[in-house]
């Protein structure tokens, strides 16, 4: 009868295999660490360990790789990362803008520094009543389609 654990080696080179295509996919060097902890493994196979030790040093080798060296990869690739500008419209919030049509708690329309024109209102609790056509304002916030703005005292 043939021995199924002779052929174990076959099963942790399937499994380095099928770990390295999803590492490859998901770049997050979780399964590149349990890959090299199944080399391991299968090390241990191949010195003729039993099945269950071989699957003890892949395991401890894993995790060591995991909580070890993982972090330090991470840190290494995410150093020279650039920052990444907001976009969308988190990057319209603080943008200068020139008042258009006369803006008041209940609207008006803003011509913002990037060329959009917006419809506006007031930022509650603000001191003036209203914003005359070309007074510089800036946007304090985005509710929906309208921009929030307040005046904006640094540029007239």
């Amino acid at each position: 009868m043939v021995d199924l654990t002779d052929y174990l080696w076959i099963v942790w080179l399937v499994f380095i295999l099928v770990c390295v295509i999803i590492e490859l996919l998901t770049l997050d060097f979780t399964f590149l660490m349990i890959a090299v902890g199944s080399v391991a493994g299968l090390g241990a196979n191949l010195l003729g360990w039993d099945w269950w030790v071989q699957i003890l040093v892949a395991g401890a080798v894993s995790v060591l790789l995991l909580l070890l060296i993982r972090p330090v990869l991470l840190r290494l690739m995410n150093r020279n990362a650039t920052s990444v500008p907001p976009s969308n419209v988190a990057a319209l919030i603080g943008m200068g803008g020139r008042v258009s049509s006369t803006v008041a708690d209940l609207g008006g329309l803003v011509r913002l520094d990037n060329g959009e024109t917006w419809t506006a209102r007031l930022s509650p609790g603000g001191t003036p009543a209203r914003i005359d056509p070309g007074e510089r304002v800036r946007v304090s916030a985005i509710e929906g389609s309208t921009a929030v703005v307040v005046p904006d005292e640094r540029i007239t």
